[in-house]
């Protein structure tokens, strides 16, 4: 299909509303329109600036946690949350508690994303998957009551009170299996010739127009892109996320998303999908090079002149990549050292400006590597 002809869906009569029912999606898809030709390009080039970079960086994993974290923590906001990364680092005993409903809701999404990348070693990106990955992100939070891991039984909407004034009311419940059967295929549909950044821009766009949970579909949609690309084997590692992108330009985004659904619009949505993934890859392979060149310097201009603690303070300073928020039991656990030797470590880096003490206590301190942070 050319993508001019496309034709989203139509609105269909509900109990005093109406809902809108998108077109199936799973064939193929070209254009004539040159103003999206250099675009795949561009941003599958850029992609692969950021998937060689991290093949070449050693200990990749040790930050792939920040940019978990980073994602879970924007990707939340998008939804109302009010954690930011570094409370979203710290432990549930040090978090005010009016704030741990919204600290659970990303512990949860950082859970979902690693169990999902996990899952996806043995299972295609399938609807089994995604509802797996939901039962996560909902467990024991706000969402725990609207059927985690559950496609819905009801109606609902966005925008609005009540379905009276929503801005926008998804398929009927009953259209369900059938649609997101046919979202699966095309996920999955290798007699499909279209590069995988435009298939995953037209697979988001189908998702969210079909809500398919009672809660959390922002966040399973976002997450969406990153299983795809892991799954298509695109990126080796889960080192992109469009969150922040999508946060950003919030207005835009769902513009976009509702230009396809009123005016069938999907070439700009695929214009704006990829410029994100262009851009949002050229930033983050540039936080990758920050940090490898910081932790280079560091170990080069300050721990390598430690003494006799130099083996600790590496192991420490190691570490700090994939936990960079930690009290003084966390410095223990990790070097092996009694508390008095742990603390006498913790004020060496301190004095050389590795880590700082964000609390202003005397005990129960929490010290933050900062330089690292920052670059999130």
């Amino acid at each position: 299909m050319n993508m001019k002809d496309f034709k989203a869906g139509s609105l269909r009569k509900g109990f005093q509303y109406q809902y809108f029912l998108p077109e199936k999606i799973n064939h193929a898809f070209f254009w004539s329109n040159e103003s999206i030709n250099e675009l795949p390009e561009k941003a599958s080039l850029k992609l692969g600036e950021l998937n060689s970079f991290s093949r070449l960086v050693p200990d990749t994993d040790m930050f792939i946690m920040m940019h978990i974290f980073k994602e879970a923590v924007v990707s939340s906001r998008i939804e109302g949350t009010r954690t930011n990364i570094q409370e979203a680092l710290i432990e549930e005993k040090d978090i005010d508690p009016e704030m741990r409903d919204d600290w659970h809701e990303i512990q949860n999404y950082v859970g979902a994303m690693n169990a999902a990348i996990e899952e996806l070693k043995n299972l295609p990106l399938s609807n089994r998957l995604i509802r797996n990955t939901h039962k996560i992100l909902l467990s024991s939070v706000r969402g725990k009551h609207k059927n985690p891991g559950e496609f819905r039984q009801s109606q609902n909407w966005i925008g609005g009170a009540t379905l009276a004034d929503a801005v926008f009311i998804p398929p009927a419940h009953p259209e369900l299996p059938e649609l997101m059967s046919d979202l699966e295929l095309f996920l999955n549909n290798s007699d499909i010739k279209i590069p995988h950044l435009v298939r995953i821009a037209i697979a988001h766009y189908q998702f969210e127009t079909i809500h398919p949970f009672l809660d959390g579909n922002g966040r399973i949609g976002r997450l969406l892109i990153a299983l795809y690309l892991v799954s298509s084997g695109i990126l080796d590692k889960p080192l992109l996320y469009l969150s922040d992108f999508f946060e950003k330009n919030k207005t835009l985004y769902y513009d976009n998303l509702t230009f396809v659904r009123t005016k069938n619009d999907l070439a700009q949505w695929v214009r704006f999908f990829l410029a994100g993934v262009a851009q949002t890859a050229e930033k983050s392979a540039d936080t990758l090079k920050k940090i490898i060149e910081l932790k280079a310097a560091v170990e080069k201009d300050r721990i390598m002149h430690m003494g006799k603690r130099v083996p600790n303070a590496l192991e420490l300073f190691h570490q700090l990549f994939r936990k960079p928020v930690m009290s003084s039991k966390d410095v223990q656990k990790i070097t092996g050292l009694s508390p008095r030797a742990a603390n006498d470590l913790v004020q060496v880096f301190i004095e050389n400006n590795i880590l700082v003490e964000t609390t202003g206590y005397q005990r129960n301190r929490v010290f933050v590597f900062q330089e690292y942070m920052r670059k999130f």
